[in-house]
């Protein structure tokens, strides 16, 4: 039996479905994840901390097989610069580890949080619960809901 998190809690309070997927902790990627559960790495989002120049970072939703262009998203977000976290950043600034950031984890800590359009092209992604080791499967729409999240395009497929 997994620990619950504070997404589950989350989502079970406002009574959304989800399911629980876990994994080697050790696994700190959204590729590496989709490959450890059998699955596309389409289907498997990783929780980006992004830095502007002033103000609270952004938490981009990207899935596994996307690489993040940090100046489609600055057009996409009105910011003139913005530049990724470093690991050591992105856990001081979220309180979660790298592999384990989550938005569902960090619902009103007042970070925007924006989901690569490729996520409407689906019903359900996996995204963290907060933790290393387990993911959450849950619709996209209520994903959408629940986080607030705007809808960007501010990727390319990796390697392009």
């Amino acid at each position: 039996m997994t620990e619950k998190t504070n997404a589950m809690r989350t989502l079970e309070a406002r009574k959304i479905p989800f399911e629980t997927y876990t994994f080697d902790p050790d696994i700190h990627s959204a590729d590496g994840v989709a490959e450890a559960l059998g699955l596309s790495a389409h289907q498997v989002y990783k929780t980006l901390v992004v830095v502007r120049q002033q103000g609270k970072p952004l938490l981009v939703l990207v899935a596994g097989d996307r690489e993040l262009d940090l100046k489609r998203l600055a057009r996409a977000v009105g910011e003139k610069k913005l530049r990724m976290a470093s690991y050591k950043e992105a856990e001081s600034l979220t309180g979660l580890q790298v592999g384990g950031i989550s938005a569902l984890a960090l619902i009103n800590r007042g970070f925007d949080v924006y989901i690569e359009r490729t996520a409407t092209e689906l019903s359900h992604i996996l995204v963290s619960a907060g933790c290393r080791g387990t993911n959450l499967k849950l619709s996209v729409e209520d994903l959408i809901r629940i986080t607030r999240a705007r809808v960007i395009e501010a990727t390319a497929e990796v390697g392009e």
